[in-house]
């Protein structure tokens, strides 16, 4: 057909020289019901299950199991993200995985945004000052710095 024949067609509209295939048509009753969170969701990962009465000895078992499984950035970030989302600061334990976790993949960067994590999360100044005692070892092992000792203020 030349380029002019198929404008003119497609001008005209539907000819009746197309024979249309017979669909039989289901009703709707008849069709699987999907919750419509599923069939308007975008992602591809299992649905998790919603940890609501979790102790606190519950909630660090559980993330420090998911920072030993990281694999790459994108999980190690992800679990950050999770584990900082509740109401209170995760654990040294956990704190020494998700550390771990970043010297496995290779992510200094967001080995130091754990500390500025820690010191956003925690109360008072002391509290932090506990937390970089307790992980100073782990610290000068990997060679992680914090953001005040990376940028000191100027006074």
């Amino acid at each position: 057909m030349s380029p002019s024949t198929l404008l003119r067609v497609a001008a005209r509209g539907a000819s009746s020289t197309f024979v249309r295939a017979n669909v039989v048509r289901q009703p709707l009753v008849a069709r699987a019901r999907v919750p419509a969170i599923v069939a308007n969701s975008f992602s591809t990962s299992a649905r998790r299950c919603v940890h609501e009465e979790e102790t606190f000895e519950e909630f660090t078992s559980r993330f420090e199991k998911e920072f030993e499984q990281v694999q790459d950035v994108f999980e190690l970030q992800r679990n950050l993200n999770n584990a900082f989302a509740y109401d209170l600061v995760p654990a040294p334990s956990v704190i020494v995985a998700a550390l771990n976790a970043a010297r496995r993949v290779n992510d200094f960067a967001t080995a130091v945004r754990v500390f500025e994590a820690i010191k956003a999360k925690v109360e008072t100044p002391a509290q932090y000052q506990q937390y970089l005692d307790e992980l100073a070892p782990l610290r000068e092992e990997f060679g992680i710095h914090t953001k005040e000792e990376l940028f000191p203020e100027e006074k």
